[in-house]
This record gives structure tokens, C-alpha cells and sequence, in this order.
């Protein structure tokens, strides 16, 4: 059973009791909650990953002290008649999943029993008595999302091209029911679909929470949600992208999948504090397009493919909100050789592709880009996609596998022609130029341009 993600009230009560019974060093277990502190995650985890303790011995150990019997619900069938006790944003928001009722106790799956305010809130919410047993808090998530039915979460959006939608005309402003607020965020999404917009954020204002809906160089103030639903409506958003509710002053990143004329899309979720209040922004991705229906020439697709042959950089540039991510998706999905081995590293993979090692880095567990960087190679893939860099360091290590016989994508943005010329007369970029091979600049989504190494070398580098 996984024991990585017990929560920290559960280990910080029980950490020197495990060095007390000889179970790991104090040097360790002080090692391990300041590496916890620092990548804002649990000392569980943190023992297991670095291999401080066996998963197993953890178990045991927390079995006896806690005196609280475990459950491995990978072999477990629940009572589904105990699930109308607890509604699903309840049971992310607590990390709990109910398992059965006997007269007026209610047996919990738990991450953290130990935790006696979540406890004491289950009582209230459910009016029975609270009986907790120990499972891992990734396999209770697992769980709920498969008991509860994740893909109803959000209902699936039918559109009508001859109607205009606007999200306003379902605000009720005394309605704080969880039915409601659902509606309420279906009816943006819906409304933000209609009008072809793939991003949109909520931000605080005097009057509640602003819906602001964004196009290039363009932003659209389509209403404000009252002060007087701003709470649920920001609970029910986070709990429906298994984000916490309860935190508000770190970023948190999450994913939603919802389907829209029986076609699923996918859209990120960032959360990020402010002095005002958090400001939550939701992009929209559409599913991958067949290269054949973007407009491009043969001799264009022909260009791009033949570029997954040889080692090189393939660029694709263009304007905020352009289409580069969804360009790409398509590339991988059409274009690459299935004997190529492919990877990707992305802050939020936004569809799963055939083929393909898609991997989401993670802040949260040190996961990130530089880490990634460093370690991919032990991989041997053909073709990596950089989700983006931002660093010279970054830039040069990722110039330098095309040395090393790789092809790299990634994403550069540049308003026009002239905006990418004047960016990369930065002395900087001379050697990430000189290793492309092929450059795709989409315009708009009727105007994409793909040069080669030697019309790059005649019309954009000279």
C-alpha cells in the first residue's frame, strides 16, 4: 500500500517515534521535513521516495501507533449506498472515502486520521458517528473519482450555432446550492466555447469575482459573480480540478476533461494568490487536429515531417492564444514516425497521445524542468517537446542534445515577423538559431508559414 502521501499532521505527531524505534536516523527525519517544507509536500513521501524507509516497515509502524487498522482499496468493494452520505466535492476536499454503515457509525477511508477537524466536519455533514481506518491518499483519490463518476462532474455540453449564450442568465444570487454552482460554471464554459475563447480567468473585484474572458489583445468583462456565491463557486471550481479548496495562498495547477458535442476537451486550471484575492485562469484546449485540415500545403506537411528525420530544433512560433500548443499536439499526433520514441515534458498534459511518454512535471515533489532536463536523456528518446524554456541555461542544454542526434519542439512567442527577427538578434539565441531546422509561424489559424533551414537562413537570419 502506498503510504507516501499521510498527510503531515499524521507523521509530524509520529516522526521521532520513528527514529525512537530505530526505523530511520534523526539526521534523516530532520533531512526529510525540511525537504518536505521546502517542496511543499509530506514527510511520507519524502521517506519513501528517497528510499529513508521501506513503504511496508511504514505501514506497520503506523498500523501499531495509530491503532487504527488499514485498508488496501485496490481490493476492496464499498458500499455505493454510503456515497450519498458524503457528495464528491466533500470527499476530495477531506481526502475520505466511505466504505460502509453499521446502525450510526459510518466507516471512513482516510489519508490522516489523526485529523480531528476534518472529523469533527464529517459529523456535522453526514450526522453519523465517524469511524476512520487508514488507506493512502492517492488510492482514496483514485477511488472517488471512480466511484463518484469524474466525467459527469461536469455534464456534457450540447451546442446550438443559431443560439447566443450568455452565463448571466443562470446567476441566481441567492441560490448557494452545489447544483447551482455547477450550472452557473457550465453556462461560462458554454458561453466561452460559443465565442471560440480559450482562455478565461475570475478575478476579485468590490462587487465579487469578475468573468473576464480573453482574445489577442483583447479582454472581455462578460459579468461578475455576487459576493454572496464567490465561496462555493470558487470551492465547487477547485474541487471539480482536484485542487484544494481550503488553500488559497500558494499557486495550484489542475486539469478538468469535459465533452462538448461528444468531443472531450481539456482545460488547465491555475490558481494564484494576490494581494485582492486568488485570480483563477482556465485554458482551453481542443483535441488534436489532423494536419491535413489546418490549411497547410503538401509541400509544407512534407517539410515538417521530413524534419522529425534529423537531428535539429522544430520551432513554432506565433502571437498569445495563436494555436502553437494545439499546432503542436496535431504535429505529434500526425507526423512523427512510430518508430521514433517520443517524449514530452509539460506542465499539464492536455490529451493522451499514441506512442508517446507524455510526462507532467510536478513543483509540488521537485519535479521540474532543470530536473527533468537532466535526467531525460537516460530515456534515449528521438524526439523530446519542451513545453517551454525561459532560461539561457535551459536554452543551451536544450540546444546541445541536437548535438547528441535529437529532434526538440518547442514553443516561441512572437507577434509577427518582425517581433521574432528583433528577438533573436539577442546574442543569446545564436546558437539555438543556428539549430533549427525547421520554423512554423502561424499568423492566425488561415495563415501558417513553414521554412526550412536554408529560407530561414535567407529570409529571417540574415
Amino acid at each position: 500500500m502506498d503510504y507516501t502521501s499521510l498527510d503531515n499532521k499524521t507523521l509530524d505527531k509520529l516522526k521521532y517515534d520513528l527514529v525512537r524505534d530505530g526505523l530511520v536516523s534523526y539526521d534523516d527525519i530532520e533531512h526529510a521535513s525540511e525537504l518536505a517544507y521546502a517542496q511543499n509536500t509530506n514527510i511520507g513521501q519524502i521517506l519513501i521516495n528517497t528510499q529513508m524507509i521501506d513503504e511496508n516497515v511504514l505501514m506497520k509502524f503506523l498500523e501499531e501507533k495509530l491503532h487504527t487498522p488499514s485498508v488496501d482499496l485496490e481490493n476492496y468493494s464499498i458500499d455505493k449506498k454510503c456515497l450519498d452520505f458524503i457528495s464528491y466535492q466533500d470527499a476530495i476536499r477531506f481526502k475520505i472515502l466511505p466504505l460502509f454503515i453499521i446502525e450510526d457509525t459510518l466507516t471512513i477511508a482516510m489519508a490522516d486520521p489523526m485529523d480531528l477537524f476534518s472529523i469533527d466536519k464529517i459529523m456535522q455533514i453526514t450526522g453519523k458517528n465517524i469511524d476512520p481506518v487508514i488507506a493512502s491518499e492517492k488510492s482514496i483519490i483514485k477511488k472517488i473519482n471512480e466511484y463518484y463518476d469524474v466525467k459527469s462532474k461536469v455534464e456534457d455540453i450540447k451546442m446550438d450555432d443559431t443560439k447566443t449564450y450568455d452565463w448571466q442568465e443562470e446567476l441566481h444570487n441567492d441560490d448557494l446550492s452545489e447544483v447551482h454552482i455547477r450550472v452557473l460554471f457550465r453556462a461560462i464554459l458554454k458561453q466561452a466555447i460559443s465565442q471560440d475563447i480559450h482562455e478565461l480567468y475570475f478575478e476579485d473585484s468590490s462587487n465579487g469575482l469578475t468573468v473576464n474572458f480573453k482574445r489577442p489583445n483583447e479582454i472581455i468583462q462578460t459579468g461578475t459573480i455576487p459576493s454572496l456565491l464567490v465561496s462555493s463557486f470558487i470551492q465547487t471550481l477547485k474541487t471539480l480540478c482536484n485542487l484544494d479548496p481550503n488553500v488559497s495562498e500558494i499557486p495550484q495547477l489542475g486539469k478538468l476533461n469535459f465533452n462538448v458535442d461528444n468531443r472531450e476537451l481539456t482545460a488547465s486550471i491555475s490558481a494564484f494568490p494576490t494581494i485582492s484575492g486568488e485570480r483563477i485562469l482556465i485554458k482551453i484546449y481542443h483535441p488534436p487536429t489532423q494536419i491535413e485540415n489546418m490549411g497547410l500545403k503538401t509541400e509544407q506537411i512534407d517539410l515538417i515531417r521530413k524534419s522529425f528525420e534529423k537531428p535539429g530544433i522544430i520551432l513554432v512560433c506565433g502571437a498569445t492564444l495563436s494555436g502553437k500548443t494545439h499546432f503542436i499536439y496535431s504535429m505529434l499526433s500526425n507526423l512523427i514516425p512510430p518508430s521514433k520514441n517520443t517524449m514530452t515534458l509539460e506542465s499539464i498534459a492536455k490529451y493522451r497521445l499514441k506512442n508517446i511518454a507524455q510526462c507532467e512535471l510536478n513543483e509540488n515533489i521537485g519535479f521540474n524542468l532543470d530536473k527533468a532536463m537532466r535526467f531525460i536523456e537516460f530515456q534515449s528518446p528521438d524526439v523530446i517537446y519542451f513545453e517551454g524554456i525561459t532560461t539561457k541555461e535551459g536554452l543551451d542544454f536544450f540546444t546541445s542534445l541536437t548535438l547528441k542526434n535529437k529532434t526538440l519542439i518547442t514553443e516561441f512567442l512572437a507577434e509577427n515577423m518582425d517581433d521574432l527577427r528583433r528577438k533573436f538578434e539577442y546574442s543569446e539565441f545564436s546558437m539555438f538559431k543556428s539549430a533549427i531546422s525547421c520554423l512554423v509561424f502561424i499568423h492566425n489559424k488561415n495563415s501558417i508559414e513553414v521554412f526550412d533551414k536554408s529560407s530561414l537562413d535567407k529570409y529571417l537570419f540574415t
